[in-house]
């Protein structure tokens, strides 16, 4: 009786949930795990609507609840991997993404495409960070900016968060909301406390759009300081041998075709779903026909590595 009386508060959270209303799927589906705790399903559910309300630690903690049911959980090493990039921890969101990754390719997910898009987001982060460190560690005038820069942005990120907790944060929240004199919220109707969801999401854009604009401006100081030293300064252009010729995007799991043709798998995999043919030579192809371009594949890490901007190109 239990069990299939959580089935019916899934039920009941899926239909709150294709409505948008992702607080009203999350009380359901948290009401499906204390009425049965062993169905890996309703963490996944819960943690997914968790990630549109951008509570990442809660996220991660209901997709590590679901791995511990389900090891193989193709869902769970996505939201993981999406939550943990959201609180900039990039090399735990890697080894999420391509775990995430290997399950989509093996069940054939379309969602493949989408994870190996935050993979390369995760690359890329992971390379902003070693990058900005390496600056940092060089010293010298421009590492002394950067350094500067971190910690200003660090503080300004401190202060929106301390604001928060005491009820003081400025701005304007979705849905309507507003500050009024006083420090006291009130929405349109008046009410002293207005809608907590609302001034968390809030607040959290305002935590992201700081961090942001601390990676602008770091990325601004560099381009200026590689300007004045020709030397140092290169033209960013990504080989075209490493664009995919459907995406127009840089590789990360390249494939070869029996025509002679690379491309990244999750595309190609997307292509075949629809026609069942090479998309620039028009000849019969399928999926057996596909094999790794490891070369390729080599290739797109080796300048990826060097090159972490590579990702937006």
């Amino acid at each position: 009786m239990s069990r299939s009386h959580a089935e019916e508060l899934k039920a009941q959270g899926n239909i709150c949930f294709q409505a948008s209303d992702f607080i009203g799927a999350e009380k359901f589906y948290t009401r499906a795990i204390i009425h049965d705790a062993t169905n890996p399903a309703y963490f996944t559910n819960r943690a997914l609507s968790r990630l549109k309300l951008s509570l990442w630690e809660a996220v991660i903690d209901d997709c590590h609840h679901a791995l511990d049911l389900l090891p193989t959980s193709l869902k769970a090493y996505t939201y993981l991997g999406q939550a943990q990039l959201a609180l900039d921890r990039p090399n735990e969101a890697l080894s999420s993404s391509q775990q995430a990754y290997k399950l989509a390719i093996a069940v054939r997910s379309p969602s493949a495409a989408t994870i190996a898009g935050t993979v390369l987001q995760a690359k890329k982060r992971k390379w902003e960070v070693a990058e900005e460190k390496r600056i940092v560690e060089e010293e010298g005038v421009l590492g002394k900016l950067v350094k500067l820069l971190t910690e200003e942005g660090e503080k300004e990120v401190s202060a929106v968060e301390r604001q928060w907790s005491l009820g003081t944060m400025e701005g304007r929240a979705d849905k309507g909301h507003r500050r009024e004199e006083g420090g006291e919220w009130k929405d349109r109707e008046g009410n002293e406390e207005g809608d907590r969801q609302a001034l968390e999401d809030a607040v959290w854009e305002e935590i992201e759009a700081r961090r942001h604009s601390t990676r602008e401006k770091i990325n601004l100081i560099k381009d200026v300081f590689a300007r004045a030293d020709p030397a140092k300064y290169k033209p960013r252009i990504v080989p075209d041998y490493l664009i995919d010729n459907i995406t127009f995007c840089i590789m990360h799991d390249p494939v070869i075709t029996k025509h002679g043709q690379s491309y990244e798998r999750a595309t190609i995999l997307e292509h075949l779903r629809r026609s069942k043919t090479d998309p620039l030579t028009r000849e019969p192809l399928t999926e057996e026909d596909l094999r790794p371009n490891l070369a390729l594949r080599a290739a797109c890490e080796e300048f990826m590595q060097g090159n972490g901007w590579a990702v937006d190109y």
